[in-house]
């Protein structure tokens, strides 16, 4: 069975490259435009890791990372964003459970290697 990766970005075109990115290389790819779908997606399916926008469509993504942190304790949640990011928003995420945190400007393979982590391909 492929791992199944969760991608929550309100940005069609990331969300887009990801999830044919992470095809190619024998993932199921599941995406969300906002929080509330990504919980629906999650309640729904078993996911192997999750890639969370730090700013969801104006919405926090550290509440989603709660949320389903809170709900699903084990699920691996990489946080990824398109802001610079400072030492305290990277020190925050990992206190709420973050497993990981890359910016968007970082290449994929180095995603890809995050993801590896906590949901290898067979």
């Amino acid at each position: 069975m492929k791992p199944h990766l969760l991608f929550v970005d309100d940005e069609a075109p990331i969300r887009e490259m990801l999830s044919l990115y992470f095809h190619k290389r024998g993932y199921e790819v599941s995406t969300a435009t906002e929080s509330a779908e990504a919980v629906r997606l999650a309640e729904g399916n078993t996911f192997s890791a999750a890639i969370l926008d730090v700013d969801i469509a104006g919405e926090n993504g550290l509440a989603l990372l709660t949320l389903l942190k809170a709900k699903y304790p084990k699920l691996p949640i990489i946080m990824f964003t398109g802001f610079d990011t400072n030492e305290d928003l990277l020190a925050k995420a990992m206190s709420l459970g973050a497993d990981g945190f890359m910016r968007k400007t970082e290449s994929l393979h180095d995603l890809l290697g995050i993801v590896e982590r906590y949901a290898p391909v067979d």
